[in-house]
């Protein structure tokens, strides 16, 4: 039997564009944390080995910085570190793996698979390494590796990254480096083969039904999407035995990316998500995107805003996503009299308000089912303004609710 670690997709020196000052220093210094933790598991797992299934940088030319950090956090490794250069991070001209300061400086028990084929690594065990010579390479890489390779005297581990067929069926026509399903578990099948270590999915992923291919995902979170991000994978592979391939995941990452949906409908429904985001732990590491659906009228409306204001200063990241959701501000406009406005700012938020409203209708139905009073959820949802103004109404409903904001909240705080 042999244990290793399988890892992939670092991408060091990866940026964030929603991470802003500090934040984006923090989840680097995170990335490379997480680095570390991988040879902290491989050392308390008893792993033979590390194998680095592509991706390693985010570029093929990165800072000196990102590169030394790399270097100073593999140093820790108790064990080889195999790195397999990946669609991020290609062998090439220009590769940061053929420059002198990878030469000089990366530790020796660190090794790039930087030719396609088998690579001894311990007794009867061997890696079979698919790397990206360009960011074209133009064919199946592993099936190229598998080609006229005879059956393994012991074991023998693929590495490659890229897309499979099977996830992607959509994605093999136009990538010409798509990795064909079933000629892995051919070779699987025929004892060419006995685990293929994959990069590419930042999703921990199996693929198949032999149990034998399997995307680690990434050590830290980098997107929404992803499922199970922050592990790695610690892999048995004994072929004799009844269950050939056994497979675990340990948590390394410790930052979080979340999608949180509210119906914002009142002010009420603002102080709950205020509420909510207050009881969250490790803001500091934690990335929110907001989806927020519903109707508020004017002092709702500026709370929310002061909700955001606040809590986006303690989050690494909170922001809005305004495609997916649907927030409308319903002003009323029977109240503006009651603002204390006067003269030519008077003037200006009667016209403001007049090509918000146009000719429509402004306020939701008057349809109740609470017992304060206040507009039934329904009614509200179910409201569609029917505008007959200029094209600029919603343009002009966004001034008045700054309006709002620097006169008559102003006045109140």
């Amino acid at each position: 039997m042999v244990r290793f670690l399988h890892t992939a997709d670092w991408q060091l020196g990866l940026t964030r564009r929603w991470l802003r000052g500090e934040a984006q220093g923090r989840y680097a210094d995170a990335r490379v944390a997480a680095v570390r933790a991988l040879g902290v598991v491989a050392g308390e797992q008893g792993c033979e080995f590390v194998v680095v299934a592509g991706d390693v940088l985010e570029s093929p030319q990165v800072a000196t910085g990102t590169l030394r950090r790399l270097f100073e956090a593999l140093k820790e490794f108790p064990v080889p570190v195999y790195l397999l250069p990946g669609n991020h991070d290609p062998l090439g001209a220009g590769s940061v793996y053929r420059t002198r300061l990878w030469e000089r400086e990366c530790p020796g028990h660190v090794h790039v698979l930087d030719r396609p084929g088998p690579w001894p690594v311990a007794d009867s065990v061997e890696l079979l390494a698919a790397p990206w010579p360009s960011k074209r390479p133009g064919e199946d890489l592993v099936a190229r590796a598998l080609a006229d390779l005879p059956p393994a005297e012991g074991v023998r581990i693929g590495v490659a990254h890229g897309p499979v067929d099977r996830i992607l069926p959509d994605h093999a026509d136009s990538n010409h480096a798509t990795i064909n399903t079933g000629t892995v578990e051919q070779a699987l099948a025929s004892g060419r083969l006995h685990y293929l270590a994959l990069g590419d999915r930042h999703s921990v992923t199996p693929v198949g039904d032999s149990g034998a291919i399997w995307y680690s995902g990434t050590p830290e979170v980098t997107d929404f999407r992803e499922r199970r991000p922050g592990e790695v994978l610690v892999v048995d592979v004994d072929p004799g035995a009844p269950e050939p391939v056994r497979v675990a995941g340990h948590q390394v990452g410790r930052w979080r990316f979340e999608v949180v949906e509210r119906e914002l409908l009142d002010g009420r429904d603002v102080e709950t998500l205020d509420a909510d985001l207050d009881r969250r732990v490790d803001k500091d590491r934690a990335v929110v995107r907001l989806v927020l659906r519903g109707v508020l009228d004017l002092p709702a409306h500026q709370r929310l805003g002061e909700v955001l204001e606040r809590h986006g200063q303690l989050f690494a990241a909170l922001h809005t996503w305004d495609r997916a959701g649907d927030l409308r501000l319903r002003p009323d406009l029977t109240a503006m009299p009651g603002w204390g406005l006067s003269g030519f700012v008077a003037g200006a938020a009667a016209e403001i308000a007049d090509s918000s409203a146009g000719a429509g209708q402004l306020q939701p139905p008057g349809t109740t089912d609470r017992a304060d009073g206040a507009q039934s959820s329904a009614a509200l949802l179910d409201w569609e303004p029917s505008w007959d103004g200029p094209e600029d109404a919603t343009s002009a409903r966004d001034a008045l609710a700054l309006l709002y904001r620097l006169t008559v909240a102003r006045e109140s705080t």
